[in-house]
């Protein structure tokens, strides 16, 4: 019971987190929370620890923490979650210049 509830609670704090976030990459993380819970609940607290370490610069705390699960997060997408993440960064890529311009 607890664990539904703690899993519940879990998934409301990250939709206010993601409400900024377009809703198929909001879909695609629900997914994957709800395949490994344990995975994302062990990087939610090395994530606070880093937070606490670098002075709430979250950006440096994920780059430093997510590529220790990479591996482990790719493991549990479905090939069509592969395949969004695929087709999101050639999107991004096709939309800006190598100087970082927007390409028109």
């Amino acid at each position: 019971m607890f664990g539904k509830m703690k899993q519940f609670a879990m998934k409301k704090v990250l939709q206010s987190q993601m409400k900024n976030v377009p809703e198929d990459q909001q879909q695609m993380i629900m997914e994957m929370l709800e395949k490994d819970p344990a995975l994302f609940e062990k990087i939610a607290k090395e994530m606070q620890e880093e937070l606490k370490n670098n002075g709430n610069n979250q950006m440096a705390a994920a780059a430093k923490v997510l590529p220790k699960y990479q591996q482990q997060i790719m493991a549990i997408m479905s090939p069509e979650m592969k395949e969004k993440l695929m087709k999101m960064h050639m999107g991004a890529q096709g939309q800006f210049n190598a100087d970082g311009s927007f390409r028109q």
